[in-house]
């Protein structure tokens, strides 16, 4: 099962745009119709700890020692579905085909990564409709089941001209 980018297939971390950092995606699982917004990076890094031999073929610093090196791994973007519970589920039960993977944007920072993530969170309105989305929150912050509480306040003219 492969990604869709501009109705392009990507099969390969090379078709990517040049300094892609993540992507936001979109994925629809076909029987049920329901979509699940994310984000997802291309490279994991991590810290490890040097070994003697890394620090003494170091040799003389100025200042103080490094004690740790980066690690960087591809990501498992190729495989990923989400991280929500009800996908994971979902998967365990059927079948690869049985989902549709589209990538919304390609992004090339972190910080841009968790904007577009959000930014197209809201304009889908994800929370509001859980009957059409996987999605129940938000940034950890923002919760579907917020969205209960609003309901008895609704009234149908909620924009008031000022």
């Amino acid at each position: 099962m492969s990604w869709t980018y501009n109705g392009e297939t990507i099969k390969n971390i090379t078709d990517f745009p040049p300094n892609t950092y993540g992507f936001v995606y979109k994925v629809l699982h076909k029987p049920s119709n329901k979509i699940y917004l994310g984000k997802k990076i291309l490279f994991f890094t991590r810290k490890v700890k040097l070994g003697k031999k890394e620090l003494e073929a170091l040799g003389k610093v100025i200042g103080r020692k490094p004690s740790y090196k980066l690690a960087v791994k591809e990501s498992d973007w190729g495989t990923y579905h989400g991280s929500q519970k009800d996908i994971k589920e979902l998967l365990k039960e059927g079948k690869a085909s049985d989902w549709e993977r589209t990538i919304i944007k390609c992004v090339p920072s972190k910080k841009l990564l968790t904007y577009f993530e959000t930014k197209y969170q809201m304009i889908y309105q994800v929370l509001e409709k859980p009957d059409e989305f996987f999605n129940d929150n938000i940034l950890g912050k923002f919760f579907t089941k917020d969205f209960n509480e609003i309901k008895e306040y609704e009234s149908p003219n909620e924009i008031v001209e000022q």
